[in-house]
């Protein structure tokens, strides 16, 4: 669809979660699409062109980045695990960027560069592969989440310690606690150091921020949780409803 490359520019509504760098036009397909191949700048943005642009210099930078690793290891007598385990997500990038359009003999299939453009695509692929169902994928899983138990394991030894590593009056260590004590006072439902209350004027009217489109998102998850036992948000089930703007 040619004109699906309109719709994920910031100047057409969007806003930092829905805007996108939108792949390139389908009448494109594979074919090379500098700026120069365009008979105008017009014409070239109209079809998408930024996104090869910008994923195919992405893809170099990064494998130039990983060979970059495997050099400094080499030059300090390393062993090169570290462009090993960066080969990973560089690999997944090559996959959804340049692989999956080559196969699928166009760059209108890759992945959008936006969130909301992410979800999108997996929700597609999804529907046309199915590929939660691919032992691939469900091997990719417990490799991500196993990466992250590692992670948590490592990450605790390493930035829980009691030792200061700065000042008698700093610690780096501060951050990880203060994440603990944030979950741990969500348990009782402390949502006073929350930023909930929208920003008005002195006239009491509601100056759109982004924490608006963030609470009425919370309503519409708060709705779709646990919906056969909670018909109705609890903080639009309250006698004081909260000042949310929407």
């Amino acid at each position: 669809m040619v004109f699906a490359n309109l719709s994920g520019s910031l100047l057409y509504g969007n806003n930092i979660i829905s805007g996108a760098i939108i792949p390139t036009s389908a009448a494109i397909g594979l074919h090379f699409y500098p700026i120069w191949e365009a008979a105008s700048v017009d014409e070239w943005l109209y079809n998408g062109g930024p996104y090869e642009l910008i994923v195919l210099h992405f893809l170099l930078g990064v494998a130039c980045y990983m060979g970059r690793e495997w050099e400094l290891s080499f030059r300090l007598g390393m062993r090169p695990w570290i462009a090993v385990a960066y080969s990973a997500p560089v690999a997944a990038a090559t996959a959804v960027f340049l692989i999956y359009p080559i196969g699928q003999g166009s760059f209108s299939d890759g992945m959008p560069l936006g969130i909301s453009g992410t979800f999108n695509f997996m929700i597609v692929f999804q529907a046309e592969h199915n590929i939660l169902m691919h032992p691939f994928h469900m091997l990719g899983v417990a490799g991500v989440f196993g990466g992250s138990l590692f992670s948590a394991m490592h990450g605790s030894l390493v930035t829980s310690s009691l030792i200061r590593e700065t000042t008698e009056n700093e610690s780096a260590n501060e951050g990880i606690w203060f994440t603990s004590l944030g979950i741990s006072t969500m348990a009782f439902n402390l949502n006073g150091f929350n930023f909930n209350q929208s920003v008005v004027d002195s006239q009491g009217r509601v100056i759109n921020t982004w924490a608006d489109i963030i609470n009425r998102a919370n309503l519409g998850m708060e709705v779709m949780h646990e919906r056969n036992a909670h018909n109705f948000p609890l903080d639009l089930a309250a006698v004081e409803a909260p000042s949310t703007n929407g």
